[in-house]
C-alpha cells in the first residue's frame, strides 16, 4: 500500500517537473534566453541523502570508537566473569588465562582481544587476585590505548 502511495507521488513530482520544464523552455526560447540547467526532484533527493550519509559517517568517525574497542571491553568482561566463576569453585584464580578454555570449543579465542592480540593476563598474590589487560590497537602493554 505506501509502495503504492510512494509510486503516485513519485508519478506526480514527475509531471510537475516536466510541466515546469516545458513552460521555461517556452519562456526562455520567446524571449531568446539561454536554457536554465532544471534539477529533477528525485535526484535533489538523492544528492541530499548522500550529504546526510557522507555527514553521518563523518560524524560516526569522530565521535564514536571502534567496533574493535567496544568488542575487546565486551570479551574482558566476559572473561572477567568466567575468572570469578573459576575463583568461586576453586578458591582461587589460574595461572594462565589460557586455563579457563577448559576444552571448550565456543573459549577457543578467549584470549584474543578484537585486534587478535592475547590479553595480557598476570596471576598476582598465589591466584588471589589477577591483572587482565588488552594491549589494544598498537598491540604494546602499557600505552595510550590499552584496555582494561
Amino acid at each position: 500500500m505506501f509502495d503504492l502511495i510512494a509510486e503516485l507521488l513519485l508519478l506526480f513530482e514527475e509531471f510537475k517537473f516536466w510541466k515546469k520544464k516545458k513552460k521555461v523552455r517556452k519562456l526562455e526560447k520567446e524571449k531568446g534566453l539561454p536554457k536554465k540547467t532544471l534539477i529533477h526532484p528525485v535526484t535533489k533527493f538523492l544528492i541530499i541523502g548522500l550529504i546526510l550519509i557522507f555527514l553521518f559517517g563523518i560524524y560516526l568517525k569522530i565521535f564514536n570508537t571502534s567496533p574493535n574497542e567496544s568488542r575487546t571491553t565486551q570479551k574482558i568482561i566476559e572473561v572477567k566473569k568466567i575468572l570469578e566463576k573459576q575463583r568461586k569453585d576453586l578458591g582461587k584464580y589460574p595461572t594462565k588465562l589460557e586455563d579457563i578454555i577448559n576444552n571448550n570449543p565456543l573459549r577457543k579465542d578467549i584470549n584474543l582481544d578484537a585486534w587478535g592480540n592475547e590479553f595480557y593476563y598476570k596471576e598476582i598474590e598465589g591466584g588471589l587476585s589477577y591483572e587482565l589487560k588488552s594491549k589494544g590497537k598498537d598491540g604494546v602493554l602499557n600505552t595510550e590505548d590499552d584496555l582494561e
